[in-house]
């Protein structure tokens, strides 16, 4: 999948992209930073088989083309900027020049991979962007050499949610309202070792941001937002949730479904139509689902059975939260429990061949468990139940016949000793 504007935080591991075509000189594309575009449906990458025809392993992963980002297409300049693009593209064509040591530098995290620029002083009266609040900025994204990736005049993204890359998200929170600033950022914190097709960032690419903070606003009351509100706010966070998982950032997958997850469980003081609180379930158990499928590879097999079960309480017959279930309790050795949940899916999907599958496998090692077992109890019973006998031998009677030679021995001598006694008497 191709990634959306700004990507995920950054991949740690070592994984290719699920996109093949990052090409860098296709035409650059500037997607809404939370929207990934009509939903589809990515098949079988939380499951061992190859089987396309198995159940996904998101809900709803957008893939295909993406809608522009609002202000795309205004090429008017912020006031006082001309003296700011010119410093940010003498420090990107020349990067040797930012490593040296300079006061003005603010080492973000102290590990020389995140460092921030004061350009333009802003307005120190104002309180900073804190976590939940909504800030709106104009941003310039280039490389080491120069080349421009990305430009926005009016972004708008909620702090601490994982909206933007953990470079953005760090150095936001230390910025002025009306404060210009230069960022440089390594690929952790930036688009990783994957890079990013939109924008074009190749793999472990430094990159270097020029950025404004216009506006800070606290977040909308989630009591007071509409179901279409709280539906599209909650959708938000669930498709950028599916494009960390994608990239194999499970914490951060995890951490979006669980912020869509409050947004629709959270009270409200409106009235939703009968319509809208069906969306808002379905929307529920997709991230429940999805949120089962994350935890299920970080190996947390109990948060996973708990949200499949979770999903299942809202729909019954839901067969990606039945296949998942299932799979976790095999995880667990449960075959017993594992099995009617395996079928109860297969039954509603019998064509499904991931589920057969699966089932076929669970049953296979069940009757090896069984096997295993009958063979311990038998051989713990049948020793306990049958005396050792030993091996017979030519001195097994040795011990008896002593016995009696010994006994005989003492009763002769008494018969004699009686009859001396009695002669002398």
């Amino acid at each position: 999948m191709d990634e959306m504007s700004w990507g995920p935080r950054g991949a740690s591991g070592d994984t290719h992209s699920p996109s093949q075509g990052n090409k860098c000189n296709d035409p650059l594309l500037k997607p809404s930073l939370l929207a990934s575009g009509d939903d589809i449906e990515s098949t079988g990458s939380d499951t061992d088989e190859d089987d396309s025809n198995g159940p996904p392993s998101l809900e709803d992963v957008g893939v295909s083309e993406e809608p522009q980002v609002p202000g795309e297409d205004q090429q008017g300049s912020e006031p006082n900027t001309s003296e700011v693009s010119e410093e940010t593209q003498s420090a990107a064509a020349d990067p040797d020049s930012s490593d040296k040591p300079d006061e003005e530098w603010l080492q973000v995290l102290g590990n020389e991979l995140l460092r921030k620029k004061v350009l333009i002083a802003g307005q120190n009266e104002e309180p900073r962007p804190q976590k939940c609040q909504n800030v709106t900025v104009r941003l310039k994204m280039s490389l080491e050499d120069g080349s421009e990736v990305e430009e926005d005049s009016s972004l708008t993204f909620t702090v601490g949610d994982g909206d933007v890359i953990q470079a953005l998200d760090l150095c936001i929170q230390l910025m002025d309202p009306g404060e210009t600033a230069l960022i440089i950022s390594d690929a952790k914190y930036a688009f990783g070792c994957l890079g990013s097709t939109r924008p074009c960032v190749p793999s472990n690419a430094t990159v270097y941001i020029e950025i404004q903070l216009l506006s800070v606003k606290d977040g909308p009351d989630i009591e007071l937002l509409s179901g279409k509100e709280r539906l599209l706010q909650s959708n938000m966070k669930r498709e950028r949730g599916n494009t960390y998982f994608l990239r194999s950032e499970y914490v951060f997958a995890i951490s979006s479904y669980d912020i869509a997850l409050n947004i629709i469980n959270a009270n409200s003081k409106v009235e939703f139509s009968l319509e809208e609180e069906q969306e808002l379930s379905d929307v529920k158990v997709k991230c429940l689902n999805n949120l089962a499928a994350a935890q299920l590879k970080l190996e947390h097999f109990e948060a996973a059975l708990k949200s499949s079960n979770a999903a299942l309480k809202h729909q019954p017959n839901n067969i990606k939260a039945l296949f998942r279930k299932g799979k976790v309790l095999t995880l667990q050795g449960e075959y017993t429990e594992a099995i009617p949940v395996l079928k109860h899916a297969a039954r509603l999907e019998p064509s499904n061949k991931a589920i057969l599958v699966e089932l076929s496998q669970l049953l296979r090692k069940q009757s090896e468990q069984r096997t295993v077992e009958q063979a311990m109890y038998r051989k713990m019973l049948g020793d306990m139940a049958i005396p050792p006998v030993s091996s017979p031998s030519r001195f097994s009677w040795n011990i008896p016949w002593k016995w009696l030679f010994g006994a005989t021995v003492v009763a002769v001598g008494g018969v004699a000793v009686s009859v001396i006694v009695a002669a002398r008497t």
